[in-house]
């Protein structure tokens, strides 16, 4: 299944995975532009997969902040947007409760985004999917730019809380 970018803006707004169900960031938070592929079976660990990707624009407001005179993308949105997405997995596979971080075990950083990037593509192998007590998920995920690894994440933790 894929979801486009009208789709992805739609999941910002609520609501797209039933009333008080996981949402995505808008605006300026959102960091991913279309998910090209999202299954609960396959990846790594054989529990689902999902592949996205966002448009890096020159004037996205990070790069005129952090730093200036040498604007780069910071790695905490690179580590949002697969959280984002393990959310978006969450939501997708029908479990009910809005999307919070609750971790992260091991972050690797060995490249840089850049003004000029073009596209970053993300991906998640789900490791886990837990629907009591609480909704949660457990993934790995990697950031990747030109085919290289630049940023990887294990065991991402993805609670629904319901409040």
């Amino acid at each position: 299944m894929q979801f486009n970018k009208s789709q992805i803006l739609a999941m910002s707004e609520g609501g797209f995975f039933g009333d008080g169900n996981a949402q995505l960031p808008s605006d300026a938070m959102l960091m991913i532009d279309q998910i090209s592929n999202i299954s609960n079976t396959g990846g790594l660990y054989g529990k689902g997969k999902l592949e996205a990707s966002l448009q890096i624009l020159p004037d996205h407001w990070f790069f005129g902040c952090h730093f200036k005179g040498d604007p780069v993308m910071p790695g905490c949105l690179g580590l949002d947007a697969l959280w984002q997405l393990l959310g978006v997995f969450l939501g997708w596979s029908g479990l009910p409760g809005k999307g919070r971080a609750l971790g992260v075990d091991n972050v690797k950083f060995s490249g840089q985004i850049y003004p000029d990037a073009g596209f970053i593509q993300y991906q998640l192998d789900i490791r886990r999917v837990f629907s009591k007590p609480m909704a949660m998920g457990i993934a790995d995920g990697l950031v990747i730019h030109n085919d290289k690894i630049i940023y990887q994440a294990t065991n991402l933790k993805v609670g629904l809380i319901n409040t």
